[in-house]
């Protein structure tokens, strides 16, 4: 299947999610093919920080890049694929405190790319509409004038702001997998995504687990931790909590 085939599959899948919402997808992995993978390593941002093997997308040259997305794939089919730990680097946040990036390999990277774009085919046609976060097409500042919207013209009385602490070094793994569950009928598709989530990290030489959380760094994280909200914060927000409110109420 070439690349264009590849966008149009997931143009249908968009369709078929927002249509019929509780449909579970059965076919996905066959869509990590090697045109697909090839068009996702060009995606890539150029000049970013290598993983633990050093190379950067601008060190690869073509035949490279072609020869390392062929085996990959072959590994993805026969079931070897297994993703390389991140390598973990801490960043300076504005308060002054660190916050801890893992760093995939670029070769990971491409197929963090490819599975992003076929979970938001999937669950971007599903997502609330008051979720801004790491969403394409959405930003920081349209919430802000969502947000400014409901207090101008809605009887809006309180105004409660919460802050998840450390959400992604702390999401749990099996009600992660339970939220892909919902709509990922695909044993192997799947299996990649845990794969990722189970890689490991290496900290100054040092490899440890990863039992919980997607690291922050990974082109798959935010639309894991968009997907893993859906289903125990904004769902239980419309249907469970929104019911019982007399008034206005919107997230």
């Amino acid at each position: 299947m070439n690349n264009v085939n590849t966008a149009t599959k997931l143009t249908f899948i968009a369709k078929r999610s927002k249509n019929i919402p509780q449909e579970k997808i059965t076919s996905l992995a066959y869509l990590l093919n090697e045109e697909y993978l090839k068009e996702c390593f060009k995606e890539l941002k150029r000049n970013k920080a290598p993983g633990i093997d050093g190379r950067t997308k601008e060190s690869y040259n073509k035949e490279e890049v072609k020869q390392e997305i062929k085996e990959t794939v072959y590994k993805m089919k026969t079931k070897k694929y297994k993703p390389i730990p991140v390598r973990r680097t801490m960043i300076q946040k504005l308060n002054g405190k660190l916050r801890p990036l893992g760093i995939p390999t670029v070769i990971d990277k491409v197929i963090q790319q490819g599975i992003k774009k076929i979970l938001e085919a999937i669950y971007e046609p599903i997502f609330k509409d008051f979720s801004y976060g790491f969403r394409p097409k959405r930003n920081c500042h349209q919430a802000i004038k969502a947000v400014y919207s409901m207090v101008m013209t809605k009887p809006v009385n309180w105004i409660i702001d919460i802050d998840i602490k450390g959400f992604f070094d702390n999401v749990d793994h099996q009600w992660m997998i339970e939220c892909l569950n919902q709509k990922i009928a695909d044993p192997n598709f799947r299996s990649i995504i845990i794969k990722f989530l189970k890689a490991g990290i290496i900290t100054e030489g040092k490899y440890q687990e990863t039992k919980k959380g997607t690291p922050q760094g990974g082109i798959l994280s935010p639309i894991l931790a968009n997907i893993y909200l859906h289903y125990v914060l904004d769902i239980w927000f419309e249907y469970k909590l929104k019911p019982r409110i007399k008034g206005y109420i919107q997230g």
